[in-house]
């Protein structure tokens, strides 16, 4: 054993091989890799192999393309046969509701890069002569899906590593990881220590111990999972060398591959159940199954069964049940950890074998180059925070497990985990019938449930039935004065003798004087975006920044690495300040009545913060707008948060005061083409082509991003954020579907919906920016269907933005 490397990757399941692999391929050699047994032990040798590139989110999408492409790659350059059969995916549809969701996938698909088709009955039984299509209206079809050899894959990468310099000890166990305060890791072992500069944690259903070993809780809980093999089948074997797609039938809640002369055939039961839940035994076996419990997933085979009945004929030849890890959302969890200076996760792939490449490219790259190429934040363990604790954690994992097969609206929030965090103001809003979501374990008002009306949020593709309500509380707005709760945004506070400086170099904006307010971009070294952050400079040497609640932690690890050690100090307020906004023309008039402190249009002007008592509670007001009517953002201690909103509530009976929501927020900010992030803000993006390079101050000396900003601006990028007035009928662009001229895709849409204000569909998205010359002649396709659209040169409503000044 060496006594070190720059990384020590702990787990040789297929990920921790890849990342093994990855380093290599980047330049990074003195690497090894830590397995407690043989390669595949754990959850990889068991899996069913299968891969494909379809995915909602694009990161993650783009990685699953990848991985698929890589695999004749190390194949070539190991010499070891990964087992590929490129079969083919038959995603089937047997309801209306399902048809819809795979049209609107299929136009996606073309954004993603992704080669898909709809299929008709006779198309679909042509693939597979198994489907008894009676019932079926539709399938997506994925030339590049198929399965590979879960043992062969996995030595493909392992021998690639190896070829290229890279150490693999096996039967070697980790018992314990020590800091050595140099900034490295003594990873102590069964068989010796080695001091690695990075440590990955990739060791699977042990992901959780490791996690330990350095004080950390990792959201992960291993779940039991069954699929089958069957006897040989007689419509299988008369097919030949012909191979039957992979099938995925989410309605008849059934996946199924061709297995030699059989099928295996695996499903998601709808009782979930928990493994090892007080930890992973280490004496867990390489080779080890669960035992079968058959009368859990019956039910779900009976369903199955009834579209495949040529498979319910077959008989049993081996039954599996295994575990592998879920995260709550049921995606990885890769990246940096907080807190623990060089230790790096990479565990919680349930889909390793569709996944597993690019993880390990995204771990390799962030690792060597300071950022992965593409934005995966969907897989970023920064995602989760404190509030995800164990309880929740089997909650949510449960629940994602046992609805695997169950379609997953855009509007829909499940119950499962909930509520896990809830603001001082969430009793007085349920009362006044909130209907919730949640965003970073707390819930956020969506809308209010008008009287009569039920306080739920039905599902569904189209408008749903809170459309009514959310138009009203726009209306609201426009014509008086509105209440947002808005606790679930982000608070930090960055201060001490060095924070100007420090902000400075970290922030790509210009710094805001005494009580002034700035909106600040957030840029990485290559220049693409890390954050759309409000920064107000309440005096010399203190600073609050307000960002998307749900970026807590991931923001949180950025000022970690990028402030001094010294002279300036990062907190988080976020659960230490309660935050309400009063919007509205009528807002100031409000305001007014509870303050001594002049709000005048000329004592408080815009983008000016003040310290100012209201009623009772002192409290910091900003004046600035994300809906484009006149708005005063107000942030007080959690404790008075209650008291403020009382006050609010009783004093504006005068201007028939209303509540609103996220919903009512996200229509008005459409309208004012005004940009949020995980839509048209993202890793993916520059300040150049999202528009925020307005707010960069390219004069200052040094800012981390400028090189790379200062290129863009020189050389414009290719694509830029642009906003379309949409003809739409019941249902609005959701984020990703094509944007159109003529027969030519020029762009694809961030995010969607209607504009009350201006009565019709908003779509914002990133366009070629040779097809920003024209106004006319563009289409944004929603569910499948292309609707006419019009590029907007001005916001849709308000253009002179007069209504955010008075």
């Amino acid at each position: 054993m060496k006594s070190h490397v720059r990384v020590a990757v702990i787990g040789g399941g297929v990920v921790g091989c890849s990342i093994l692999y990855h380093l290599t391929k980047l330049g990074w050699t003195d690497v090894a890799l830590i397995e407690r047994k043989e390669l595949t032990a754990g959850s990889s040798w068991h899996a069913a192999g299968g891969f494909h590139a379809l995915n909602s989110d694009p990161g993650i999408a783009a990685l699953q393309s990848y991985t698929i492409r890589l695999y004749k790659e190390i194949e070539a350059l190991s010499g070891q046969d990964v087992g590929m059969h490129m079969t083919g995916g038959l995603n089937i549809a047997a309801t209306q509701a399902r048809w819809d969701f795979l049209r609107a996938d299929h136009a996606r698909h073309r954004v993603l890069g992704l080669e898909t088709e709809l299929l008709g009955a006779a198309e679909i039984k042509a693939l597979c002569p198994l489907v008894d299509t009676t019932d079926v209206l539709g399938a997506l079809y994925d030339r590049n899906e198929g399965h590979v050899d879960p043992s062969g894959a996995t030595h493909a990468y392992a021998k690639a590593a190896r070829m290229a310099g890279a150490e693999i000890y096996r039967h070697t166990r980790v018992v314990d990881l020590k800091p050595t305060g140099r900034g490295s890791w003594h990873v102590v072992t069964d068989q010796g220590t080695i001091e690695a500069e990075h440590v990955v944690n990739a060791a699977g259903l042990w992901a959780r111990e490791m996690g330990a070993m350095v004080g950390i809780d990792l959201p992960l809980i291993p779940m039991e999972h069954h699929y089958l093999l069957t006897d040989d089948i007689p419509e299988v074997m008369a097919l030949g060398k012909d191979e039957l797609p992979l099938i995925l039938d989410l309605d008849a809640e059934i996946y199924m591959r061709q297995e030699r002369g059989g099928m295996l055939v695996g499903v998601y039961e709808k009782d979930a159940t928990p493994w090892a839940v007080a930890g992973t035994p280490w004496d867990y076996g390489d080779t080890e199954l669960l035992p079968p419990q058959l009368e859990r997933i019956g039910d779900a085979l009976v369903k199955g069964y009834a579209r495949f009945p040529a498979v319910a004929a077959a008989g049993i030849r081996r039954i599996v049940n295994g575990p592998f890890t879920f995260a709550p959302d049921g995606n990885p969890l890769i990246g940096p950890v907080r807190g623990v200076p060089n230790y790096w996760s990479a565990c919680g792939v349930m889909a390793g074998f569709a996944q597993g490449g690019g993880v390990g490219l995204s771990i390799a790259e962030w690792i060597i180059n300071g950022e992965p190429s593409t934005d995966i934040f969907a897989m970023d363990v920064a995602r989760f925070g404190p509030y995800a604790s164990e309880a929740y954690v089997i909650e949510r994992a449960s629940e994602f497990y046992s609805k695997r097969f169950v379609l997953a609206y855009p509007n829909e929030y499940w119950p499962a985990g909930r509520p896990a965090k809830t603001d001082v103001l969430y009793d007085a809003l349920k009362s006044r019938r909130a209907v919730f979501g949640v965003s970073y374990g707390l819930e956020m008002p969506l809308y209010f449930a008008r009287e009569g009306e039920e306080a739920v949020e039905i599902p569904s593709l189209k408008r749903s039935n809170a459309f009514e309500a959310v138009a009203a509380e726009v209306a609201a707005v426009r014509d008086g004065v509105g209440v947002l709760d808005a606790c679930s945004f982000a608070k930090y506070e960055v201060s001490g003798p060095d924070a100007a400086g420090a902000l400075d170099r970290i922030l790509a904006c210009r710094m805001p004087s005494i009580g002034r307010v700035r909106l600040a971009p957030l840029l990485s070294e290559s220049g693409r975006l890390m954050g759309d952050l409000t920064v107000m400079r309440t005096d010399e040497t203190r600073f609050l920044l307000f960002g998307s609640g749900y970026l807590q932690t991931w923001h949180g690890r950025w000022f970690d690495q990028h402030l001094p050690a010294d002279g300036a100090a990062f907190r988080n307020l976020t659960d230490e300040l309660a935050g309400i906004h009063l919007v509205g023309p009528k807002a100031r008039e409000l305001l007014q009545s509870l303050t001594r402190a002049d709000v005048s249009a000329a004592g408080f002007t815009p983008f000016t913060v003040r310290r100012i008592d209201i009623g009772l509670v002192p409290a910091t007001v900003a004046r600035l707008s994300l809906t484009g009517e006149l708005t005063y953002e107000i942030y007080v201690a959690a404790n008075q948060g209650r008291v403020l909103y009382d006050a609010i509530l009783k004093a504006g009976e005068a201007f028939r005061i209303t509540d609103f929501g996220v919903h009512a927020l996200n229509s008005m900010r459409l309208e004012k083409g005004i940009g949020i992030w995980s839509r048209e803000f993202s890793r993916d993006y520059t300040a150049g082509s999202s528009g925020l390079d307005q707010f960069v101050q390219f004069a200052k000396d040094s800012f981390v991003g400028r090189d790379a900003a200062l290129c863009e601006r020189d050389t414009p990028s290719a694509r830029r954020l642009a906003t379309f007035a949409v003809d739409a009928s019941d249902a609005d662009a959701a984020g990703y579907e094509p944007i159109w001229r003529g027969t030519e895709m020029v762009g694809f849409v961030t995010s969607g919906g209607y504009g009350h204000r201006v009565g019709h569909s908003i779509a914002m998205g990133y366009v070629a920016r040779d097809a920003l010359a024209h106004a006319d002649g563009f289409e944004v396709s929603i569910l499948g269907e292309r609707r006419p659209a019009r590029l907007l040169d001005a916001p849709a409503y308000d253009p002179s933005g007069a209504r955010a000044r008075a």
